[in-house]
């Protein structure tokens, strides 16, 4: 049980990442429907850096994060200052980021006769903390990018909803005309949040390959960008709510691992391999109202 909610918190910690974001993002009044081509990208720049750098994981995490942003921009320029329409915009990105990371793997590494691998993110154990029973192993024995999140969680939420720039983000998602009246430059608030959520996305899509994995298939992220764009919602757009969210789908996804891993008959693969997605849609199913931000994917043009 230990082993599995340890596992728990390792596996909810990209979506973590992906959903948080999306929250600034729609709280601002943009859906970040590139989410999925963004953890792509920065799954395979932050592979590709670590492995062409011997092992340096520290560079691969940074250009995951770099990446990250670029692919975010072209999103937010389109979306935000083009105006155009943010799901079509985010799935053309998405094929666009498939594309390019098969590619440019092919290009860079040809056909390899076995696969290329990295030397993963270690678990840290916490002196005195990870001897703590039954907590200490499940939370304080985790790699650099889950202690990350212990401090970023509280501090998005104080940051949305206890700050003047928080406040600003919240106004422009429900009634912009009202925020721009009140002096609060919509668009770039808007791009701004877009590009906060390419540099998390980054590091969410590369914690699958050199913080988990330590190896990447262009098929590495599989829909779990999506999963992070649903927990958003599930989430109620809180970052408490996301939190309570991830956990859930990280069981989800540690137990569909332990079964596989056991080498369970009663049920084939496939079902534990969907589990994740098949909660994803029961939830949303389940869920009675949903508190959308009043302008969530409505493009914000100035009169006059």
């Amino acid at each position: 049980m230990i082993d599995l909610l340890t596992r728990t918190i390792t596996m909810g910690t990209p979506l973590l990442y992906g959903s948080l974001s999306e929250v600034y993002a729609e709280r601002s009044g943009v859906m970040n429907t590139a989410i999925e081509g963004i953890f792509l990208m920065g799954a395979w720049a932050g592979f590709v850096v670590a492995y062409q750098t011997n092992g340096n994981l520290a560079l691969g995490l940074l250009a995951a994060m770099v990446v990250g942003l670029l692919t975010a921009a072209l999103y937010g320029w389109i979306c935000v200052y083009l105006k155009q329409h943010q799901i079509v915009t985010g799935t053309a990105i998405n094929i666009l980021a498939l594309g390019v990371c098969s590619f440019f793997q092919r290009v860079i590494f040809g056909v390899p006769v076995t696969p290329l691998i990295v030397q993963p993110l270690q678990p840290i154990p916490i002196p005195l903390l990870s001897e703590i029973p039954v907590i200490g192993p499940i939370l304080f024995n985790q790699n650099i990018l889950t202690y990350l999140l212990f401090a970023l969680v509280p501090i998005a939420n104080f940051v949305l909803f206890k700050t003047s720039l928080g406040l600003s983000i919240r106004s422009i998602g429900e009634n912009p005309e009202a925020g721009d009246v009140a002096g609060v430059r919509v668009d770039r608030v808007r791009f701004m949040t877009i590009l906060f959520a390419g540099v998390m996305c980054g590091i969410g899509g590369a914690f699958y390959s050199i913080g988990y994995l330590g190896m990447f298939t262009t098929t590495i992220i599989g829909g779990r960008g999506w999963i992070a764009f649903a927990i958003c919602f599930l989430g109620n757009w809180k970052p408490l709510g996301v939190l309570a969210g991830t956990l859930v789908f990280g069981l989800a996804e540690a137990v569909a691992i332990f079964m596989q891993s056991s080498g369970a008959s009663l049920f084939p693969n496939e079902l534990f391999i969907a589990m994740p997605y098949i909660l994803t849609i029961v939830l949303t199913v389940a869920r009675r109202s949903f508190n959308v931000p009043a302008s969530l994917g409505v493009p914000y043009r100035k009169e006059g």
